[in-house]
Parts: structure tokens; sequence; C-alpha cells
């Protein structure tokens, strides 16, 4: 059950990052006056690098949570992204 929650809030997280960095990375295609491949491409990277950060954010702010630092805190990002990689799946 406690899993299943976890992967329900990893997606509606997951989700709402997605949409909020479509909105943004047209917003910074339309601010560089991007235009036909080139506005593809960089849309395409956008998308990429704002879809692996959001578990990244989210397990910096549960290691925050916990009050960790220093080489804790490194293994607890590093797993917990991890682990939300493989839910992801």
């Amino acid at each position: 059950m406690r899993k299943f929650v976890m992967m329900a809030l990893l997606t509606l997280a997951t989700a709402n990052v997605a949409l909020a960095a479509d909105a943004s990375c047209d917003a910074k295609a339309a601010e560089k006056k991007l235009a036909g491949a080139a506005k593809t491409s960089f849309l395409k990277k956008c998308e990429k690098d704002s879809k692996a950060a959001a578990p990244q954010a989210m397990c910096e702010g549960k290691a925050a949570d916990k009050k960790l630092a220093g080489a804790a805190k490194n293994s607890f990002v590093k797993k917990c992204v991890k682990d939300a990689a493989s839910a992801a799946k």
C-alpha cells in the first residue's frame, strides 16, 4: 500500500513538473526567437532536462526535511532518485 501511495505521488509530481516544463520551455524558445528545427531540438532537450530534474528536486526536499547533510544527504538523494526512476517504469 505504501509503495502504491508513493508511486501515485511521484506520478502526480512528475506530471505537474512536465506541464510546467512545457510552458516554461515554450517561453524560453519564444524568448530566444527560435523556429523550425532549432525550436524543436531546443524543446526536446529542455523537456528532457526538466523531467530529469523533477525527482532530483523532490529527493533534495526530502533530504532537507530529514535534515541530512554531507555524505548522508548525497547517499540518500542518489538512492531516492534511483528508486523514483525504477518506480516510474
